[in-house]
């Protein structure tokens, strides 16, 4: 901090000297550069050792909304089963052994402590017929490298979601928790920084986020990690963007309203009302987005997933949500960010060269795995509903729009394709290549990796759930 400070004093007295010898001029434009080089003197390379100063007052929040509460005889919602069916997953081979994601680690960044995780994540597991994921057989492991953090009801019950259903969706894989000391910027920003830093993990979940902010381009470098990809929920209030989702670094989910019939057959799948999106006030709109849409901003979401709370999911919390301990059906775009997460680390299982966020390599291969004739096959396209009144933007539609992004995945195709774009193939499966496959320069990743079951300490997060039941064009 000593150097630093040197920084500052220099700084001012040059300004001062400088505008004694040219006049009001220089003396204004320094006024107004001042809070520029004063914030370039904490410049580093983002999330590896010194930092930007963090947006003042910045807090990630759990619009988590609850549709009901159930119990033990009829738990409700979506079950696991459900969804896997609807989205294709139940058609890929690795399903019926429960080992889709196998060998992969999925991090899940959260805010407070949740201490009932592990015994939750059992009783999940007990109740939809899934491998039990533990800390003694070295599936779950949860770390609190900045200390053990306070409890949160709010945080409690989306750490619960993101963790259950993250192993739901990709039972053969290993979790690890990260629970930051806060919601705020710092703790968030170094749990993450320890997620993707942690051996074997290759995806990392993030169901919160916060308001935009003018220099949150200077901070997107967190997510800019070789060999790991990052996904965050876009939000749960309707028309609007949040960061991180807003990060062109990062794959944003939206939320849908996906309607099945009692034998699970799907009835149809709608933008849900409460789903963020929309066009960044300070990202610019990213390459791979080009084709798709042309408004000169980073558009938001990517992707999509099952977000309302009528239509959600059951979770399991027995360290009290408002005081209720057990089955709760919820819903939000956090329900889609760990399920998506789990998607990306069944693909990675199948790939030489786990998915970059480096150099946009995983946004760009999602947006090619919707090129073409390719789209239909990988994506369900979303084309009615909306997220607000404010024209097209808040209306979904054929093609990429700002409310369900490129759509929901249909898993059964969308995995095989983007498991081959840019990637040796593996000796796993019979299927060939894509003939339209992407250059990688992901760093090959080692396919076994040995799991830390040692105590480490915690940094949270907060998250977006919701429990309240509440083509490729250009726009």
């Amino acid at each position: 901090m000593g150097g630093r400070n040197l920084c500052y004093t220099l700084l001012l007295f040059a300004v001062y000297w400088f505008s004694m010898k040219l006049g009001n001029l220089i003396l204004v434009v320094s006024l107004v550069g001042m809070p520029l080089l004063v914030a370039l003197s904490g410049y580093g390379a983002a999330g590896k050792g010194t930092h930007f100063l963090p947006p003042k007052g910045w807090t990630a929040h759990v619009p988590i909304h609850v549709s009901r509460f159930s119990n033990a005889s009829q738990v409700g919602g979506y079950s696991p089963d459900q969804l896997k069916a609807a989205y294709g997953l139940s058609q890929l081979n690795c399903t019926s052994s429960n080992s889709c994601g196998g060998g992969e680690t999925i991090a899940i960044v959260d805010a407070y402590s949740d201490p009932t995780v592990a015994n939750d994540l059992s009783v999940f597991s007990t109740e939809f017929g899934l491998p039990q994921c533990t800390v003694a057989n070295g599936c779950f492991t949860l770390a609190t490298p900045f200390g053990v953090p306070q409890q949160n009801s709010g945080w409690d019950l989306e750490i619960a979601l993101d963790v259950e259903w993250a192993h739901a969706m990709a039972p053969g894989a290993k979790i690890l928790l990260v629970e930051a000391n806060s919601s705020s910027f710092s703790d968030l920003m170094n749990a993450v920084n320890y997620a993707k830093a942690y051996p074997g993990v290759h995806v990392v979940s993030m169901s919160w986020g916060g308001s935009e902010f003018p220099s949150e381009t200077a901070y997107d470098n967190y997510f800019n990690a070789s060999a790991v990809s990052f996904v965050a929920s876009s939000g749960d209030s309707g028309n609007g963007v949040e960061w991180p989702a807003a990060s062109p670094y990062v794959i944003g989910v939206g939320g849908t309203t996906l309607n099945l019939s009692s034998s699970g057959a799907v009835l149809g799948e709608t933008a849900w009302s409460g789903s963020g999106g929309g066009i960044s006030t300070y990202e610019a709109e990213p390459q791979y987005q080009e084709a798709v849409q042309s408004s000169g901003g980073r558009g938001v979401p990517d992707v999509a997933y099952d977000a309302n709370p009528n239509t959600g999911v059951p979770v399991y919390e027995s360290f009290g949500y408002t005081g209720y301990k057990g089955w709760i059906i919820v819903g939000g775009t956090s329900m889609g960010a760990p399920q998506w997460s789990a998607i990306i680390a069944i693909i990675d299982s199948r790939r030489v060269s786990a998915l970059s966020s480096q150099g946009f390599l995983a946004n760009s291969q999602i947006y090619a795995a919707a090129s073409g004739a390719s789209y239909t096959a990988n994506y369900n396209d979303i084309v009615s509903g909306s997220n607000g009144n404010c024209g097209a933007v808040c209306d979904a539609s054929q093609g990429y729009d700002f409310v369900t992004g490129l759509g929901s995945p249909h898993a059964n195709s969308l995995v095989p394709f983007i498991a081959s774009v840019g990637n040796v193939t593996t000796t796993t499966t019979s299927s060939t290549s894509s003939s339209t496959s992407l250059s990688t320069t992901s760093s090959t990743v080692a396919s076994t990796s040995t799991s830390t079951t040692s105590s480490v300490s915690t940094t949270t997060i907060r998250g977006h759930g919701n429990g309240n039941g509440g083509g490729h064009g250009k726009h």
